[in-house]
């Protein structure tokens, strides 16, 4: 395999255009107006949004996390809470060995940032 990205089919194009570019430094790859392809953090990690055409079904956003794994989480949460964008589950220490938070794109995906960090002995059994 040489390459692999996720595209969400939704009404909202510009808005998540606008959204990941202002708050995940997005740099758009790709854009014919009713399809956009950005890359994140100056990576080649790709999202795409397409506006249905003819009758294509609409992503609905339920039940999606897009994990983002970053040198410095709390650099990350300080940048974009100074940005205006809150979370909604806080920056915290998890057990299973990663320190997190979560913010909301304009369709409702999860965005959940966060930094490795040694879990606890409990989870450890669990890696490979």
């Amino acid at each position: 395999m040489n390459n692999m990205s996720v595209c969400f089919k939704t009404e909202k194009v510009d808005e998540c255009r606008e959204f990941y570019q202002k708050y995940f430094n997005g740099r758009i790859t790709f854009d014919c107006g009713w399809y956009v392809s950005v890359a994140l953090f100056e990576s080649d990690y790709i999202l795409n949004f397409m506006q249905p055409q003819g009758g294509e079904a609409l992503f609905n956003g339920n039940g999606i996390t897009i994990n983002i794994s970053v040198e410095n989480v709390d650099v990350q949460h300080e940048r974009l809470d100074s940005l205006g964008l809150k979370s909604v589950e806080p920056l915290a220490d998890h057990p299973w060995g990663d320190r997190g938070f979560s913010v909301n794109d304009p369709m409702g995906n999860s965005i959940y940032l966060y930094t490795d960090i040694e879990p606890t002995d409990e989870f450890k059994q669990y890696f490979k």
